[in-house]
């Protein structure tokens, strides 16, 4: 097993990515903490981990209250002994979302608030910073262990209607290097995953919604390649799963040399391109040919 006898924190672990990242670090042998500002979504995770024969507790917390976070990584030591791992998954899109895109809206950057400002700064990134905070103490008395961010696509490249949230996920990537940096002497890594496709609706959706547990793509209808815009062609739509293994794969062993990464998850080649077509986007009027 990759994670046997570690501890991890899974912030935003109520749902989408983050409860399918629990299932499997503890099917890897993790003991698993489900943070969720979500109470019932984070007690459903755990109880899920541990009907799958894993172990987890369910703490309910909001990532941008500082004070909430160290109280989850407390509670994490005080029940397991000690933390390995911090996933800080929880991400809030900006209001709005990408429009077209699961009920998403055009929401003119101007007539944003503050207040707006403030929500998807506080989780994006302000959450990540205390994450981090809260689990270097505990790391360092270990000897080590693993950060783990989740970034998104939109840190690389523009889509409508989200800049607020796509510079919150640049931030991170910056967080991400520089910390590398700063804790490397500790035995610490620090990563991050950027996925691009095989997220959950749910991210778009308001609090309360049932959770999901599929992707977007998986949700859509029959699977067909050849119309998807994404380059790599397989017979099956990308899942919550491809991302999960990806945040596996960087916080084992099986990356025990990499730090200062964020790397393109389930991208598919996505992001090779030049551009990527959405319905907003106005089509480049066809000139006559002589």
């Amino acid at each position: 097993m990759k994670l046997q006898d570690k501890v991890a924190v899974i912030t935003g672990g109520g749902s989408g990515l983050g409860r399918q990242g629990a299932q499997l670090f503890a099917s890897e042998g993790a003991k698993v903490a489900v943070v969720d500002i979500d109470g019932d979504r984070a007690e459903q995770t755990a109880k899920l981990v541990e009907q799958q024969g894993g172990t987890a507790i369910a703490i309910t917390a909001d990532v941008s209250d500082e004070a909430a976070v160290y109280r989850s990584v407390e509670t994490t030591v005080e029940q397991f002994g000690k933390l390995d791992i911090m996933w800080a998954n929880a991400g809030v899109v900006s209001r709005g979302g990408v429009p077209s895109v699961a009920g998403g809206e055009q929401v003119e950057f101007q007539d944003l608030t503050d207040a707006d400002w403030q929500h998807v700064l506080g989780v994006n990134l302000s959450g990540v910073v205390y994450s981090c905070k809260a689990a270097v103490p505990a790391m360092r008395a270990n000897g080590g262990g693993t950060i783990l961010a989740t970034s998104s696509a939109a840190s690389f490249a523009a889509y409508h209607s989200i800049a607020m949230y796509s510079a919150t996920k640049a931030g991170v990537n910056g967080l991400v290097r520089g910390l590398s940096l700063d804790l490397g002497r500790y035995g610490i890594r620090v990563n991050a995953l950027a996925p691009t496709h095989g997220m959950s609706p749910n991210f778009l959706m308001g609090p309360g919604t049932p959770v999901i547990g599929q992707s977007y793509e998986e949700t859509a209808g029959p699977w067909d390649p050849g119309v998807s815009p994404i380059p790599l062609k397989l017979q099956r739509p990308p899942s919550l799963v491809d991302n999960a293994k990806v945040a596996l794969f960087l916080v084992s062993d099986d990356s025990a040399y990499i730090s200062g990464l964020t790397l393109p998850a389930t991208d598919g080649g996505t992001l090779s391109r030049v551009a990527m077509m959405f319905e907003e986007d106005t089509p480049t009027p066809t000139l006559p040919v002589d």
